[in-house]
């Protein structure tokens, strides 16, 4: 109650009670108090004095340790969020049994897995590469090669209109090649707690493939003879429900302490049984999580990975905040970044403004904050192909990455400086070539090509030509997907 407040409630208050209160009040006269002096109703001329006190004066003396802290500018106050989508009872909850019946009532999910049954991953991966192929002869578009090839002489004969031709020559590298590898990418598993509708690796509860412990140990006797590496990137299914995850991230940062490490997370893997400490040893072993989030509301994302996956998903990225991930002013090291791909056959906005749009809306919702987002082209392979194809979307989806192909991204596919490593062992260019079978070092789909096995560094797959398809229009539409 203000001074003033005080001061009418006792003017307006019964004799008695007023004089009850005036005894509660400081002195009446103080060399540095100010009088006010007011009549009641009930006794005429009696007098009733209050003293009033500057702040500051009656201060003088006391302990008081926040006083004076908060400022003046208090406009500028903000009220923290409460912290109540942090799921607790969440944790230790598993996802896969309601995967599991959510997948029996998915009917295209069974014809999926009905065909790969009956006539094996190869005529598949044959198959979807034949629909893609169909499309773009509609199109009146070449193999991706050939278009590359053009695309880089148009240009060229663009150029040669003002520079002379020796500038130009040598000036373009058309070829996507092989430059030294960064990044050694390894699939441990594609047995994931979740089943995405847009997952090229197709994993689900269902899968049980799953990286050996004699694969991880080769993979990381190469990483030890490759100096010129810089990251680790892991990856799956759910790479930390495989028994091979942690190991290889422990034997990776005691061989590299400076290596990037990255764990590819789905978010909702740290709610899983026997993942109580995992947010402990990620911080602990200075991982990089890039976590999967297709949109900052419920609706979209639990449309795209399952119901209360978004929950589940805000809960865990709480989690990783709590142990200091997404604050690069207090823990720089350690980093938590998003990655958004499009719910449908679409291109992903602008990475810049979008990541903008992600912080705004994830700190005022629920206070979460994180280091970077990343752009992904959703790959027209695997179920997001078949999602388009039953819809009689593959023809329009394909135009739209070859009416947006950007030469300007050759030079940045992951391809150039990524080798990617199936938990069996088998050596790709990319995730992507890996989940389609096109492996290192030879022609033929899902048969032949080098392994972990074959090698005992990078740079010994130098020499092997990186292997193409019309699938890469996802990889140089707009400004990337790698």
């Amino acid at each position: 109650m203000t001074v003033l407040s005080r001061l009418l409630f006792l003017a307006f208050t019964p004799y008695k009670c007023t004089s009850y209160l005036a005894s509660r009040l400081p002195p009446l006269i103080g060399s540095n108090s100010r009088s006010v002096i007011f009549t009641t109703k009930q006794t005429t001329g009696r007098r009733l004095f209050a003293s009033v006190t500057p702040p500051e004066e009656r201060a003088a003396g006391r302990t008081l340790p926040d006083y004076g802290k908060t400022t003046v500018e208090v406009d500028t106050i903000r009220l923290s969020k409460i912290k109540k989508y942090r799921r607790k009872d969440l944790d230790g909850n598993s996802l896969v049994d309601q995967t599991l019946s959510e997948l029996k009532t998915d009917v295209e999910f069974q014809e999926t897995a009905k065909m790969l049954k009956t006539i094996g991953a190869k005529r598949m991966n044959l198959e979807e590469k034949k629909k893609r192929r169909r499309v773009l002869d509609n199109l009146g578009v070449p193999g991706f090669n050939e278009f590359v090839q053009q695309k880089y002489d148009a240009e060229q004969q663009q150029h040669t209109s003002s520079v002379d031709d020796d500038a130009v020559s040598g000036s373009y590298k058309p070829a996507i090649k092989r430059e030294a590898t960064k990044v050694l990418q390894l699939n441990i598993g594609l047995y994931c707690n979740q089943a995405c509708s847009h997952c090229h690796v197709e994993s689900s509860p269902k899968r049980m493939e799953m990286m050996s412990d004699e694969t991880a140990s080769k993979c990381l006797e190469i990483l030890k003879n490759s100096p010129e590496i810089t990251t680790l990137d892991i990856t799956g299914g759910a790479p930390e429900l495989n028994s091979a995850f942690r190991f290889l991230v422990q034997m990776a940062r005691a061989i590299r302490p400076d290596l990037d490490i990255i764990d590819r997370c789905n978010l909702t893997v740290l709610h899983e049984p026997g993942q109580a400490d995992l947010v402990d040893f990620l911080k602990e072993q200075r991982v990089h999580v890039i976590a999967s989030l297709p949109c900052y509301s419920s609706k979209n994302v639990n449309m795209q990975r399952g119901q209360g996956v978004f929950d589940r998903s805000v809960s865990a990225l709480l989690m990783l905040n709590e142990a200091g991930y997404g604050n690069p002013d207090t823990h720089p090291e350690l980093q938590l970044d998003l990655v958004y791909n499009p719910l449908g056959a679409f291109l992903p906005p602008p990475q810049d403004k979008l990541e903008e749009q992600y912080k705004i809306r994830l700190d005022d919702d629920f206070g979460i904050s994180f280091n970077q987002l990343y752009t992904m082209t959703n790959m027209p392979i695997k179920r997001f192909a078949d999602f388009l194809y039953r819809r009689g979307e593959l023809e329009e989806y394909m135009n739209l990455l070859v009416q947006n192909f950007n030469l300007d991204t050759l030079s940045s596919l992951m391809c150039t400086n990524t080798i990617s490593v199936g938990y069996d062992g088998k050596i790709y260019d990319c995730d992507f070539n890996q989940q389609l079978g096109l492996g290192t070092g030879v022609s033929t789909v899902h048969e032949g090509g080098k392994t972990v096995f074959d090698i005992t560094k990078l740079s010994d797959l130098k020499s092997d030509k990186i292997r193409t398809d019309n699938h890469c229009f996802g990889c140089t539409a707009g400004m990337g997907s790698s």
